[in-house]
């Protein structure tokens, strides 16, 4: 089941959060940088302030939450961003990504482009990108709290979506 994220759920999108990092950046990004990434992205503040302002939505198994999936809304220029994706792990290839992503498309009627950023290395991500229609616009090195990343962006036409 996919629904709609509410405050109630801030503790279970923080718990995804950390799991799924420690999962997919162990040996990519140092421990001590994601946990200061994760405890200023994904505070109490920052996640009301994230359900107020963007499109935050959660997937469900058995009444557990199991995944995410964060959209910014579509801006001026037809242009909206997924911000973050994440499932626990033993919840990854289980259809709960599309069904996310197919949630999250639906929402952001007459937006032009869809945009996501992944860490280069992080592969399962790409591959589930491309594996949905993302097509890969560019790589660039960037600073992520300091720490050197390869990072590579995409993006998903939303123009052919029924309007």
């Amino acid at each position: 089941m996919i629904r709609t994220g509410t405050p109630a759920d801030i503790e279970s999108v923080r718990e995804i959060a950390h799991i799924s990092w420690n999962d997919t950046y162990e040996g990519i990004i140092p421990a001590p940088i994601q946990l200061k990434f994760l405890e200023q992205s994904y505070s109490t503040p920052m996640l009301e302030m994230r359900m107020e302002r963007t499109i935050l939505l959660l997937a469900e198994q058995d009444g557990q939450a199991v995944g995410f999936a964060n959209f910014t809304k579509v801006d001026e220029d037809g242009d909206a961003e997924l911000i973050a994706m994440y499932m626990k792990p033993e919840h990854q290839r289980s259809g709960f990504g599309k069904k996310l992503l197919s949630d999250g498309l639906s929402r952001l009627k007459g937006g032009q482009q869809l945009f996501v950023y992944v860490e280069s290395k992080n592969q399962k991500g790409r591959n589930f990108y491309e594996a949905n229609g993302f097509l890969l616009l560019e790589e660039f090195e960037e600073l992520f709290e300091g720490h050197p990343l390869q990072t590579a962006k995409y993006v998903f036409d939303l123009s052919g979506q029924a309007q």
